[in-house]
């Protein structure tokens, strides 16, 4: 019987630890051999489907692979959202998400399909935008101050209409009336576009926006912009002051998309898909891309990201306990 020195069992033992290392190392140099799956839980033609399109046709070019978009919208982008996270963790499949399916539905849902948090590896937030707090331009109130003061004086009877029940606009709204202190009805609608249209014609008091939507009507006169949702002012509405800065201090909501691989993704292969992305974000033609849809990019770390989307649930959790707001 032949025996096993200690400094062979201490090479064996070493060996053995990093064969995962070494083996995530050579898989991330191979990758990706061959096209990549976005998917994204949206119909086509919205702005997540744009931010997707954008980014993957600039990084599918650096990395010499096919970025190959699949939308796979329904149920609140849970469809789309769900199949990423039963994915393989090899790389070729992602997830383009958002701040509905990965932050809000957990505060509204009783129960999801999947876990934002224990099943995905979050690669890099790609692009952000404010919502834009609007009101009808005939409304007698120039600036957020007086819309709280008109709003109080006659509690009950202003409304404000947001996407659905538990929509990201819904509970931003609810967040801001409980900060203000203020009492409106709310009025779903089955998308923003039904929403804006009512409050154009002066069916409804308010809407949180986002700024494709509103802009428009903003500029025409139609609608007035009382204040955007970021801590900082916004490039694309600079002109308009935050919430914070109007008596709120530490008001802060942001709508955002962002890249997520199924959880035990290697991270040598997240790290790589965060590097190309940072790297496309910051393009100049990317850029102007994004501009064009009022969307700013970020590009941040996969640890950046993921302390981000973890803060990000707490908020509208709280927000949303506190409102009692629960979807079926």
């Amino acid at each position: 019987m032949r025996c096993v020195g200690k400094r062979t069992i201490v090479s064996l033992l070493c060996a053995a630890l990093l064969a995962p290392a070494l083996g995530q190392t050579a898989e991330a140099a191979d990758y990706p051999s061959h096209p990549i799956r976005l998917v994204v839980p949206y119909a086509p033609g919205g702005g997540a489907d744009a931010v997707a399109r954008i980014v993957a046709k600039k990084v599918g070019e650096s990395i010499g692979q096919a970025i190959v978009i699949d939308n796979k919208g329904g149920a609140g982008a849970i469809v789309g959202t769900e199949i990423v996270a039963k994915a393989e963790p090899d790389g070729y499949t992602l997830l383009l998400g958002q701040s509905g399916p990965i932050s809000i539905n957990p505060a509204v849902y009783k129960s999801l399909p999947y876990d934002p948090v224990k099943d995905f590896a979050p690669v890099t937030m790609t692009t952000s935008y404010p919502y834009i707090l609007v009101v009808n331009a005939d409304l007698p109130a120039k600036t957020l101050q007086e819309f709280v003061a008109l709003a109080r004086s006659k509690p009950g009877t202003m409304n404000y209409g947001s996407t659905g029940v538990g929509a990201a606009n819904h509970l931003v709204a609810e967040l801001f009336n409980s900060k203000a202190g203020l009492k409106m009805t709310h009025i779903p609608y089955r998308g923003t576009a039904l929403a804006v249209a009512d409050l154009v014609a002066g069916q409804l008091t308010m809407v949180f926006g986002d700024p494709v939507s509103v802009l428009p009507h903003i500029k025409s006169g139609k609608l007035r912009a009382l204040a955007v949702t970021t801590q900082q002012r916004s490039p694309v509405a600079p002109d308009v002051p935050t919430v914070a800065e109007s008596g709120y201090p530490g008001f802060d909501a942001i709508a955002w998309h962002g890249i997520l691989a199924p959880a035990r993704t290697p991270p040598a292969i997240v790290d790589r898909l965060s590097q190309e992305i940072a790297k496309a974000l910051n393009d100049p033609e990317t850029k102007a891309l994004l501009a064009n849809q009022a969307m700013q990019p970020v590009g941040n770390s996969p640890a950046d990201f993921a302390a981000f989307i973890q803060k990000d649930i707490a908020t509208w959790k709280a927000v949303a306990q506190a409102a009692h707001v629960t979807v079926e």
